[in-house]
């Protein structure tokens, strides 16, 4: 029963994908029964496609909910996903150094308004592919809240970034937070159930 119920992972990388030492991948490895968006082109960043790619991900993967913990560019193609397809069962999101819309031409074609699950942005202030401003000013627009981590690049393997424990910190406080919302539901039948 509590399979039915439970938040599953998708990880959706960025460019070039990640590799075995990269936060993704130790995460993925962390979290059992994640699955993984991939590309089939890794180095031409094409939003139509790559959301196209996630939601079908998820489609192929069968059962939710959803959590999704991208990365890069990989967010980007998140955040077009969910917008473009409302039916997927995504209950939150984590943006870790996402790639400046406004370097791919993609700052108007990108949703302006909040999304319609909680995420969490999390940047850094020396990261090359997108401001510490401008950040704040995507996780505002989003409803998303931010977190800076200050001195940490683009929060990858090229910046020290293998496993993040603040990635399956954030992955086992949602599942937490899904199952105590069931609780109630469950314990309500289960008083139904004994009554009949």
């Amino acid at each position: 029963m509590s399979n039915v119920v439970d938040l599953r992972l998708a990880i959706v990388p960025g460019l070039d994908d990640s590799g075995p030492a990269h936060w993704q991948s130790w995460l993925q490895g962390q979290v059992p029964g994640s699955v993984r968006a991939v590309q089939r082109d890794w180095q031409t960043p094409d939003l139509e496609r790559w959301a196209a790619r996630v939601a079908g991900t998820l489609d192929r993967a069968g059962r939710g909910p959803w959590l999704i913990a991208a990365h890069s560019f990989g967010c980007l193609a998140t955040v077009q996903a969910l917008v473009q397809r409302p039916d997927l069962d995504v209950r939150a999101v984590l943006l870790v150094a996402p790639a400046e819309p406004a370097k791919f031409g993609l700052a108007e074609a990108l949703p302006q308004r909040r999304l319609r699950m909680p995420g969490l942005l999390v940047a850094s202030q020396t990261d090359p592919w997108m401001s510490a401003a401008s950040a704040a000013r995507w996780a505002q627009r989003w409803g998303c809240h931010h977190l800076n981590l200050g001195d940490a690049g683009h929060i990858n393997t090229a910046a020290g970034f293998g496993p993040l424990p603040l990635a399956r910190r954030w992955v086992l406080a949602q599942q937490q937070r899904h199952a105590a919302a069931l609780r109630p539901q469950h314990a309500a039948w289960a008083e139904w159930s004994f009554a009949v």
